[in-house]
This record gives C-alpha cells, structure tokens and sequence, in this order.
C-alpha cells in the first residue's frame, strides 16, 4: 500500500478546495428546512461550486449508473450515497449532506448531518454522538502513532453511547484524486491491523467520517445502486473532515471553517 504524504506545500494547495465545500455546508445548512427539496439544495451547492471555477467530484462517479449530482444527499435511515431528487424535507427530519470539490488539482470532502426544525431526543443524541467521534478522532490523531489506535477509540465511543458504527464503509485518502490510499475505518478488525493499518506520519491527509446508526451496523443498498439504508430503518448520522497532519504533528482542518482572511478561490 502506497501512500502520498503532502508537503506542507502541497497542504496549503489542498486548503482552497476545502474552503469551498465548507462554503457549500453553510448553503446546505441554509436549507435544511421543512418544505425544499433535495434537488433545490442540490442544485444551489452545485452552482456554488462551479461558479467558483470548481469541479463537482461526486458528478459522474462511476457506480451502477454514473452519479448524477454534486452532492449526496441522505435522509433519516439512509446512511449515505443518497441522490437527490424531488423528495421534500419534512419537520423533525435528519439529513446528512456529503459534499466534494476539486479546485486547482485538489480535492476537499466533507459531510455533516442536519436537523430539520426540531428533532426527537434520539435523533438528537445520535447527531451529537457522531460529531463528537469525528471531534475525538481530531483531538486523537497528534496523540496516536497508527490510525489502528484512534479507529478503537473511536468505535468505544460509540459502542459506550448505546450506538453502532458501520464497518462495510469507511473513509480514505484524499489529494489530487477524492479516494487515494489509505482506506479509514472507523472501528478495528484483525485483517485492516495485518493488512492496511498506518502511521499517522507527517502528510497524511485523510478524510474521516464516522457514519453512526441507532439500531444496528448493518446496511443494504437500495435499488438505484448508490442509497445505502439501515437494515432496521432507524436513524443514522454521517460526519467527516478532510484532516492534514502537519509536520508539527498537529492536526489541521482542511474542510473547517476559514480562518482570518482566508477564502474559498
């Protein structure tokens, strides 16, 4: 397994393309209220995208059938992958909104999980459960040598709020291409510690995404071969950063907020 580490050049090239789709998640976040559609935020994220010179790199993804949106777009027990269409958001619904974009030959993604109005308590906690394991992870990377040690951490936390994390999707590496090696579970297993664990060395960028449901870790797709949905159609919740690990060990937020005077392009 090949892994490009960044220079902290190549770093700062990548914050551009990060900045953009956290612009695009306030959008999101925007309209996330009862009454639009899927299709309407789709739409709004993607121009965003392409008027600042960017590409859309969920656009056209290879699958059963080429993806046909800017965003994925996933609705209460749908975990990710969803497409957006002419559904309507309703009143207490949760929607996980998964963005990417590629600007100057650089990738950023990232995906958060919003409420629509007001949310059951459950739905609540699974949001606040979820974000908090993406912020653990955050906290845990300067501390931890192999990624191995964070994902267990992680996958307890979890398993200590009454919740499951999903095994059979995980996040990735990320730079000039959306998915580069390595893979990032979010839990441990025998075969990724024999096969795929890694050092979090300086220029490792990764995004990571804990996808977290209420009932079960199992998933099925449905039948427009991307929406993947709980096996018990209860709630699910999907957070994720594009992270770099500077040379100083620390850990910097490629998709977070800007910073100063920093914009998108």
């Amino acid at each position: 397994m090949y892994i490009h580490r960044k220079t902290q050049e190549e770093i700062k090239a990548m914050r551009p393309a990060g900045l953009l789709v956290w612009e695009c998640h306030q959008i999101a976040k925007s309209l996330c209220k009862p009454g639009v559609t899927t299709a309407e935020m789709n739409a709004a994220i993607d121009a965003h995208i392409v008027n600042h010179g960017a590409i859309p790199i969920f656009k056209g993804v290879p699958g059963p059938v080429p993806f046909p949106a800017a965003t994925c777009i996933s609705i209460n027990e749908q975990v990710v992958h969803g497409i957006p269409g002419d559904r309507v958001l309703q009143e207490g619904d949760i929607v996980s909104v998964d963005i990417g974009a590629k600007i100057h030959g650089w990738c950023g993604d990232s995906a958060w999980t919003y409420p629509v109005g007001e949310i059951d308590a459950e739905k609540k906690k699974l949001l606040e459960v979820t974000e908090a394991t993406l912020m653990l992870a955050i906290e845990l990377i300067p501390k931890k040598k192999f990624w191995s040690e964070v994902a267990k951490e992680m996958e307890l936390y979890v398993r200590k709020a009454g919740f499951f994390t999903v095994e059979s999707l995980v996040g990735h590496g990320i730079g000039h291409e959306m998915h580069e090696e390595p893979q990032v579970p979010n839990y441990v297993c025998h075969s990724f510690l024999r096969n795929f664990d890694f050092r979090l060395s300086p220029g490792t960028v990764i995004a990571v995404e804990p996808m977290v449901n209420v009932g079960t870790k199992t998933v099925r797709p449905l039948r427009d071969g991307w929406t993947h949905v709980t096996l018990d159609g209860r709630p699910s919740a999907h957070f994720e950063h594009t992270l770099a690990v500077t040379d100083h060990g620390t850990v910097t937020k490629l998709t977070g907020a800007p910073e100063g005077d920093e914009v998108a392009a």
